[in-house]
């Protein structure tokens, strides 16, 4: 009994640090152009975009369902991010979401290339990042 009650609180204590370590950053911006994250193109507009772990989902306002789950990557800067923002990668015409940071954290989310951005590269199409600004949503 002695030794399942102790198992029981190592679990517990496994299961707090995870919850802890893997939080939920949510991202609310208006993005007034069409952009594309992953393979799925999205319309300008009102969306949230949250991050738990290595997932991101992007969440229409309108309707409030997740649009998309894509694996992200993290990213650091050696001084933390003036603003909270999105980074877009404008190329061809195209709006590629490429990085999500929060005012003060040196470690930001970047999402990987998608098919289409990686052939605009290999015609060396020129690229402009875009910064939008966003709200970190509690």
């Amino acid at each position: 009994m002695k030794s399942l009650r102790s198992a029981l609180v190592a679990i517990t204590v496994l299961l707090m640090a995870t919850a802890a370590h893997a939080q939920t950053t949510k991202v609310a911006a208006t993005v007034p152009f069409n952009f594309v994250v992953g393979n799925q193109n999205y319309p300008a507009g009102d969306y949230i975009f949250s991050n738990s772990g290595v997932v991101l989902s992007v969440v229409d306002t309108k309707d409030g369902r997740a649009q998309q789950m894509i694996l992200s990557r993290p990213c650091e800067k050696s001084i933390g991010a003036d603003k909270t923002k999105l980074v877009f990668d404008q190329m061809g015409g195209y709006y590629f979401l490429q990085q999500i940071w929060v005012a003060g954290d040196t470690r930001g989310r970047e999402l990987p290339k998608s098919k289409a951005e990686t052939h605009l590269a290999q015609n060396h199409e020129k690229s402009d990042s875009v910064i939008i600004a966003a709200n970190l949503v509690p």
